[in-house]
């Protein structure tokens, strides 16, 4: 069976337009959140991550109409196609497959008041909320008219995605997969929600929350963007000529089965999908899911412990970006990319791994040969999935 590999990734973020700008985020350890007044329970302040573009345009056509999450994913879409120079596919041959946790829930929230009146409600009603807008998004602006797949698996989404497109190019269902992740969830339906489960903090500092692998702080932080990668068979992309950034070696999934608001706590089967995506092999490092929960936080603990000792190196990208839910994963996925390409491991900024000391926490940017990442995520709907990513020599 043929390698996959990725030949371009394309990235929208807090503080970062291009995969240029993530390099120096990531290379110098910059916290790009910030504090939205007002926005919390009787006007409290939070601190978010948010991307400052409208991208009402994008590269001259107009996507006004279309729910923040499409415009975020289709402008990360657009900087993958580019970097892996496919003017010439064949486009009934590509697939477009996207993951999110919340869709157009932004944009169905901001038009929600308007629903029993007609005159008010927007011709764009429908598809501002339809999830699946995200991956039709994409076809459109690329002119793609082969298999578009949306899916939903929560905080996991973009590595799900990018896990059914390492099965499809395996299959031979396509020979490109454009695969990824976008939500922009700032609103206050998301907002309120996790204030009332007590997850994200109020009236605090920006260095105060979102703290990864620490028990002194309390809280994650919400963030929006998007983050695209282009998946090929490493055969066809050599016989292309393009460059080839790094390989998806291995991935699992599973499902902790428990109801809403319960995870799975003992780390059993999060070490079990670790385990499972990277096999007998030894990643240089673990770039973690760690978001400041301390729960979360130390699921990823256990797992670490279970499956490495201290032998092997954690960082999270997460106290500079904070969470950007279905989509975080192709970020850590594009993050890990870099990492392999500049030779360094981003550090894990705003904490001193308070309740954490023994694990391997890397602190400061880490200049070294990076040949393989583990990656780490898991979220509220119960999935919890990791891939291994190796380099290509």
């Amino acid at each position: 069976m043929d390698k996959i590999v990725i030949t371009g990734f394309g990235v929208k973020a807090p503080g970062i337009s291009n995969i240029d700008q993530y390099k120096y985020v990531l290379e110098q350890g910059i916290c790009t959140q910030e504090i939205l007044h007002g926005r919390g329970n009787n006007g409290s302040n939070i601190v978010c991550g948010v991307v400052h573009e409208e991208l009402d345009t994008i590269s001259g056509q107009n996507y006004k109409r279309y729910p923040r999450t499409a415009r975020l994913g289709i402008a990360a879409a657009e900087e993958a196609y580019k970097m892996a120079n496919l003017q010439n596919a064949d486009f009934a041959r590509v697939a477009v497959i996207m993951g999110t946790s919340g869709g157009g829930m932004l944009d169905a929230e901001k038009f929600s008041n308007h629903g029993n009146d007609l005159k008010k409600v927007p011709i764009h009603y429908i598809p501002v909320g339809d999830p699946h807008t995200l991956s039709s998004g994409i076809t459109k602006h690329l002119g793609i008219n082969g298999q578009a797949y949306t899916i939903s698996t929560g905080c996991t989404a973009s590595l799900d995605a990018i896990l059914m497109g390492k099965l499809f190019l395996e299959a031979g269902h396509a020979d490109i997969c454009i695969v990824g992740g976008s939500d922009a969830l700032l609103g206050d339906w998301i907002t309120y929600g996790f204030l009332k489960t007590g997850t994200i903090a109020e009236n605090v500092e920006i260095e105060e929350t979102g703290v990864p692998f620490s028990t002194s702080h309390k809280g994650f932080v919400k963030s929006e963007g998007s983050a695209v990668v282009i998946m090929e068979r490493k055969k066809d992309a050599e016989s292309r000529g393009a460059k080839i950034w790094g390989q998806v070696s291995g991935g699992a999934s599973n499902n902790e089965a428990l109801p809403i608001l319960q995870s799975d706590a003992s780390g059993r089967l999060m070490t079990a999908a670790l385990k499972s995506a990277i096999g007998d092999s030894l990643p240089t490092y673990v770039n973690s899911q760690a978001l400041g929960l301390v729960q979360n936080d130390m699921i990823e603990y256990i797992t670490h412990f279970n499956l490495f000792g201290s032998t092997v190196p954690i960082t999270s990208i997460k106290g500079m970006t904070g969470h950007m839910f279905g989509s975080m994963g192709a970020m850590q996925v594009v993050s890990s990319l870099v990492s392999m390409e500049y030779g360094f491991i981003p550090p894990t900024i705003k904490t001193s791994g308070d309740g954490f000391n023994d694990l391997p926490i890397v602190f400061e940017t880490k200049y070294q040969n990076v040949e393989s990442v583990a990656i780490t995520n898991h979220g509220v709907s119960g999935n919890n999935t990791c891939l291994f990513m190796t380099k290509q020599n």
